[in-house]
């Protein structure tokens, strides 16, 4: 087991002379998962096409002959779904969350009159492609506003409460992106689900922030990021859909697997590099090696000590429990420093240009608000710097 903090970030191509508490927004590589993608790609381009055509994955009767062998990408399929808590068989590879997400919206049958649920602290991309669908069938989208200060079951009842007699799918956000929240999802996706409403769950931040178990959620669909928290390559993502929803699914790109079943049409998107979805088992042997457990417990708490402590230093309250914080935290800035998106980023540019920290700083209800993310590479030190910074800013 290794000493979390910041000895541990030789074991990340970060360039050391910046305070990176920025891993939520696209993710950092370990080395030595890097190191395993290399080793897929020189195989790769040793035999292109016995690779990306006989072993990648199952064969369409448009592309080759049936082999005996698992395809390449049903391993990594399964050791991800196990990891996660599914069967292989549920669970296909993506570009992203929001590659997932356009699966399931523009395969739902949504009819004129029919209304799509969304939250304010929804991802704006995925927001996005509920607004396109709605407008391409007539349907309509309602955002609920929730409430504050926050509270786990004030978000759920908020989002249950707004159900409506057309309301057909509510997306829901399994850790919130700017605010950094873990929702009572498996409460959420009950409730609505016993009012007739099906559930996308935006799970983009979960894998690898926190325990994930797929089935126990009891979503229709749910989609995440595996470059993210979970140290996969970028991009890599997964679709997870209940085995009642897998017939009327469609990837957003069709492609040679059409109607040969959900994993054969998910797995033959065209030519692609399947180098990052192939090096998922080297980044969960990783997690292993590390302890699921002790990486989670580390950065939770380390999430929750710098919320705190920058909070503190800053004059600003932080009210969020600690039951709602996975490895990120979102804390008030001084209100000195601005409202608007513009106030946030400068700030965020002048952190990274002038004091060489990495944050991602974003306009919320007329206040500033920093989101920091709480990595095995980071430690105490990196959140002191970040409050020094700030208050050299406001004095």
């Amino acid at each position: 087991m290794p000493t979390f903090g910041r000895p541990l970030l030789a074991e990340f191509p970060l360039d050391p002379a910046v305070t990176y508490l920025n891993h939520g927004t696209v993710g950092v590589t370990p080395r030595v998962v890097l190191t395993a993608q290399q080793a897929l790609r020189d195989a790769i381009e040793r035999q292109p096409s016995r690779f990306l055509l006989r072993e990648l994955h199952a064969p369409s009767t448009s592309v080759g002959q049936p082999r005996d062998e698992t395809p390449r990408l049903r391993v990594a399929a399964n050791a991800v779904a196990a990891f996660l808590g599914a069967r292989g068989d549920d669970l296909v590879f993506v570009d992203n969350a929001t590659t997932g997400a356009n699966a399931v919206l523009r395969s739902f049958p949504f009819a004129a009159g029919d209304e799509v649920l969304v939250t304010d602290l929804g991802y704006g991309g995925v927001t996005n492609v509920a607004r396109f669908c709605a407008r391409e069938t007539g349907a309509s989208v309602r955002t609920v506003t929730m409430p504050w200060p926050f509270e786990g079951q004030a978000i759920a009842d908020a989002i249950v409460d707004a159900v409506g007699p057309r309301t057909r799918l509510a997306i829901v956000d399994h850790i919130t992106a700017e605010s950094a929240l873990v929702l009572p999802i498996a409460d959420i996706v009950a409730r609505l689900r016993a009012q007739g409403v099906a559930v996308l769950v935006d799970g983009a931040h979960a894998p690898g922030a926190i325990g994930v178990d797929l089935e126990s959620i009891g979503a229709d669909w749910y989609v995440a990021n595996l470059h993210k928290w979970m140290w996969v390559p970028r991009s890599s993502g997964i679709l997870w859909a209940a085995p009642d929803r897998q017939a009327s699914l469609y990837p957003a790109v069709i492609s040679w697997g059409l109607d040969e079943g959900f994993t054969t049409m998910f797995d033959i998107p065209g030519t692609r590099d399947p180098s990052p979805h192939l090096t998922a088992p080297a980044a969960i042997a990783l997690w292993h090696a590390w302890g699921v457990a002790a990486v989670q417990r580390y950065t939770h708490d380390l999430a929750w000590q710098a919320a705190r402590h920058v909070s503190a230093r800053w004059g600003t309250a932080f009210e969020t429990p600690a039951s709602l914080i996975g490895p990120m935290a979102t804390v008030d800035l001084p209100a000195p420093l601005g409202s608007t998106r513009d106030d946030a980023l400068r700030l965020r540019d002048a952190l990274l240009f002038e004091d060489g920290i990495e944050i991602p700083i974003h306009a919320y209800r007329d206040r500033l608000r920093a989101r920091i993310s709480a990595q095995v590479y980071n430690d105490m030190e990196d959140m002191e710097r970040l409050a020094s910074a700030v208050l050299a800013r406001v004095r």
